[in-house]
């Protein structure tokens, strides 16, 4: 089974717990001993148990682990370490909470394991000009919690409480972007060392203008990156008002159909929804019993707005007279803080509800995103895949995007539903980017979908991104085997 397990070139992973050891030791005692001068000894570890927790993330990538651990304190730090790896052709990967999902950490080559998170400051707050300065290791949660006070946000929300450089790296979203935007409207300046220990500031030094029209947009280039072109060690964040009063609701539907259509029709009405979330009737069955809902087992929408008092009354009329349209019933309002955030626990909790669907199973998300017009057609075909494929698993998504995410629950110990699962979920990235989407709408490249990379940009485009890649981090050393 070990040999079923081993990646192939275009495949999707193999399951972690079978963790590489071949580059283990490589190493000598006088490299790790540099690595102590720069940021102390307590700060660096080669332990296997250490190693083996910084080679994977959530993802079911195998296991492989890096041949150091580093800790560093602060942006020289960082600059020294890239240097003198870069130096001795040691390869270098990027460490945040290791909440991705793509494999973006596994040491293919062994290296240095550079996590970030001990530097946790937030550096600047500029409430007039709504912008905060945070380094690597500050979560948006502890964000949030530090702009509680000040009327601001940061409102960008994947679910998970992923470090906000990390999810700069990998161009995350999440539940608000169809109101707020993604990482990649929010980032306004980065703060990065290139591989051989130079610093970059992407919009100039100690920048937080709102648009430029000068040169290249070097911001946008590392958004997305995913650690293959340098450490992001700052990034300077937008910020955005808390909204007066907030509503949130859930609705459902006879038919998948039903409920995107809805989704087509409230964006097609202007309707300034906050988030709008689908789950099918898989989902909501297991998102009942986990978190202790009473919603009805169909199709579903989780719907929120955000505005005054009376610009909500005014949505919320517009938006149910769209969904029973289409067939929507069951409606269930949450106007209290303590209901929302039940509400939307249960939402962000849908991993942990999929997987209780099939105990002992593991999980495996993959994710697409397509053209708001085609979504009613994708999702029904996923479903008829998911049948056809003989597979368990629930569909989420961020469908005011056109983004949703396939939850499969899957026996480690069974080759033959491991392949169907790979089938399944290259035959989705395959389906996206016929409707003309994208392969990834949030999770990013990693290690499982840079054959699927080459079929949505092209040789062309594909060609373009090595030159970059290569006149950036000309060694290879910067997180190598990720994205192309």
């Amino acid at each position: 089974m070990a040999s079923l397990l081993r990646p192939a070139p275009r495949g999707l992973f193999s399951w972690r717990g079978y963790c590489s050891r071949g580059t283990q030791g490589r190493l000598s005692a006088g490299f790790v001993e540099a690595l102590k001068a720069v940021v102390g000894s307590p700060h660096v570890s080669t332990a296997a148990v250490v190693r083996e927790q910084h080679g994977h993330d959530e993802s079911m990538h195998r296991c492989q682990p890096p041949d150091a651990v580093v800790w560093p304190q602060n942006v020289e730090q960082v600059s020294q370490l890239a240097a003198l790896c870069y130096g001795q052709g040691v390869p270098i990967i990027p460490f945040g909470t290791g909440s991705g999902l793509e494999g973006g950490v596994c040491a293919v080559q062994g290296g240095v394991c550079v996590n970030l998170t001990r530097m946790d400051r937030i550096l600047e707050l500029n409430p007039e000009d709504f912008s905060v300065v945070v380094e690597p290791g500050v979560t948006r949660k502890a964000l949030n919690t530090h702009l509680r006070d000040c009327g601001l946000w940061f409102p960008v929300d994947p679910g998970a409480d992923a470090s906000l450089c990390g999810m700069a790296a990998t161009g995350a979203s999440g539940t608000n972007s169809v109101r707020y935007g993604t990482m990649r409207d929010n980032v306004l300046n980065l703060e990065v060392v290139l591989p051989g220990g130079r610093q970059l500031h992407t919009a100039g030094r100690g920048r937080r203008f709102r648009k430029s029209a000068a040169g290249y947009n070097l911001t946008g280039l590392f958004v997305g990156s995913e650690g293959t072109l340098g450490l992001i060690t700052a990034a300077t964040l937008r910020l955005h008002p808390v909204p007066e009063a907030t509503v949130a609701a859930t609705c459902a539907f006879p038919t998948v159909q039903a409920a995107v259509d809805s989704t087509v029709h409230i964006l097609q009405a202007a309707v300034p929804v906050a988030r709008i979330e689908f789950l099918d009737e898989v989902m909501m069955d297991a998102c009942n019993r986990h978190s202790k809902l009473n919603c009805c087992v169909a199709p579903t929408l989780f719907l929120e707005f955000h505005g005054s008092e009376q610009a909500l009354a005014e949505q919320v009329q517009r938006t149910e007279e769209i969904i029973r349209h289409n067939g929507g019933s069951h409606f269930s309002w949450a106007k209290e803080a303590e209901e929302r955030s039940r509400l939307w626990a249960a939402r962000h909790n849908a991993w942990y509800a999929s997987l209780a669907l099939r105990p002992g199973c593991k999980g495996y998300s993959t994710d697409v995103c397509v053209p708001i017009s085609r979504l009613p057609e994708i999702l029904v075909q996923t479903k008829e895949d998911l049948e056809a494929w003989r597979l368990t698993g629930t569909i989420v998504g961020h469908v005011g995007d056109g983004n949703f995410h396939c939850i499969l629950l899957v026996d480690p110990e069974d080759p033959e539903e491991l392949l169907r699962v790979q089938a399944f979920a290259e035959q989705l990235g395959r389906r996206a980017l016929a409707l003309h989407g994208s392969c990834t709408g949030e999770h990013g490249i990693g290690l499982g979908k840079r054959q699927l990379l080459l079929e949505e940009v092209g040789v062309v485009g594909m060609e373009t991104m090595r030159q970059l890649k290569a006149t950036l981090d000309p060694r290879g050393l910067m997180n190598p085997g990720k994205v192309l």
